[in-house]
């Protein structure tokens, strides 16, 4: 697998409405519906491209993402609808919601992350202060569906691979926001803090 070019598979678009701010991350993976929705809903899978989660992981249950997101599973139908609260630490509950449908011998996937964000967050870093942690997620789960190995996610951004991978998802990011009515100067800002944000420059 080329890991740079796994940016340009996925399709992102920001909407905003005040404070209310939303990512969306569209894509297709290889492989049929119900492996897909499997990965994402088994406690075991999730561990293996993502992180460990614990929890009742059912309509109504709660999960725990190991020194992550936390929240409760508001919607579930498989294999095509999954809905969640998300809580980090004591801030403010947003909701990520996961649709996907069979597309010929591929799935294409399409994750909503809906928030409300304080302007001067917003104003530093954009949507790229989630979305490339999602581009992120999105890789690790990429490699685990082709059988690869699981990003090292606190070296990653230290190899010349993980800072140029997370150097184009910011970069992609900022034009996701420039289409979204940002201005030129406002998406170069944002995409500057959230690059260094991820790929702090080298001490």
């Amino acid at each position: 697998m080329d890991i740079i070019d796994e940016i340009t598979r996925t399709h992102r678009e920001v909407r905003h409405s005040g404070e209310t701010k939303v990512v969306q991350l569209v894509r297709h993976y290889d492989t049929v519906v119900e492996d897909l929705w499997d990965a994402c809903t088994s406690a075991e899978r999730i561990g293996r491209w993502f992180m460990p989660v614990t929890g009742d992981l059912r309509l109504g249950g709660h999960f725990q993402l190991q020194g992550n997101a936390g929240g409760e599973i508001l919607a579930c139908e498989p294999p095509r609808l999954l809905r969640v609260s998300w809580v980090m630490g004591e801030g403010p509950a947003s909701h990520v919601e996961v649709r996907m449908a069979a597309d010929g011998d591929r799935t294409r996937f399409e994750l909503r992350h809906e928030a409300v964000v304080a302007p001067e967050f917003w104003d530093r870093y954009g949507p790229g202060a989630v979305g490339v942690g999602w581009d992120l997620g999105l890789l690790g789960l990429a490699l685990h569906l082709t059988g690869g190995e699981k990003v090292d996610e606190q070296h990653f951004h230290e190899t010349a691979e993980g800072r140029e991978y997370i150097t184009r998802s910011s970069r992609a990011w900022g034009e996701a926001l420039r289409a979204s009515g940002a201005t030129d100067e406002q998406a170069a800002a944002v995409t500057a803090a959230t690059t260094a944000f991820y790929a702090p420059p080298a001490e």
